[in-house]
């Protein structure tokens, strides 16, 4: 079973940024579902204690879909971090197999209403798991229909042998032409190539 919530960890990790001097800070955590508000509480507690001491430090939230909850969305967005986070991963074909606790449309209804919010809202795609570039470009014009503003794609590589197998790897020059074509639909920041993560280069969105 998970440990409960400490609660000095915000402020613990508010001090590391300022120790660390940064500039720019990306808070994420595992999935909390065994927690009523997903962890959401702690999420927004971290975000207003590192306002409290790095004044000039950007802030970038990376969450869970909290099982839909808008109520705990709020929560985190109540906060006002720079950047809304939260990844698609994949294409919806392969949810079943990727990420079959999560769905398609709830991680798109997370984007969507961070937007509405007035938030600025970043994804990330892992492709080498068996999609379809047709696919993949659905997916950036669905993005781009509810407004997500930040993309990174990167390629998947599996982590040990009882993890999904690598169905293909794409070429640089695959990458780059992904995130042509993603510009081209209207994303503000597009970071894509064989080791582009989510964190990838994060302070360089020109926020």
């Amino acid at each position: 079973m998970p440990e409960g919530l400490d609660a000095e960890e915000p402020a613990r990790i508010a001090d590391a940024v300022k120790a660390l001097k940064l500039r720019y800070a990306v808070i994420t955590s595992v999935t909390r579902d065994d927690l009523e508000d997903g962890g959401s509480r702690i999420f927004s507690e971290t975000v207003r204690a590192i306002r409290a001491v790095s004044l000039g430090c950007k802030v970038e939230v990376l969450i869970p879909d909290f099982q839909g909850s808008e109520a705990s969305l709020l929560t985190v967005l109540d906060s006002n971090p720079d950047v809304l986070d939260h990844n698609l991963e994949t294409v919806p074909s392969l949810y079943p197999t990727v990420r079959p606790q999560a769905d398609y449309l709830r991680s798109l209804e997370v984007l969507a209403r961070s937007e509405k919010f007035g938030s600025i809202t970043k994804t990330g795609l892992m492709l080498g798991l068996g999609e379809t570039k047709e696919e993949v470009l659905k997916v950036m014009r669905d993005l781009r229909i509810i407004g997500c503003s930040i993309l990174t794609i990167g390629q998947y590589l599996q982590p040990s042998r009882k993890h999904l197998p690598v169905e293909r790897y794409y070429h640089p020059g695959e990458f780059a032409l992904f995130r042509d074509q993603a510009l081209a639909l209207g994303f503000r920041h597009v970071m894509a190539g064989p080791l582009a993560r989510s964190s990838y280069h994060a302070a360089e969105h020109g926020i």
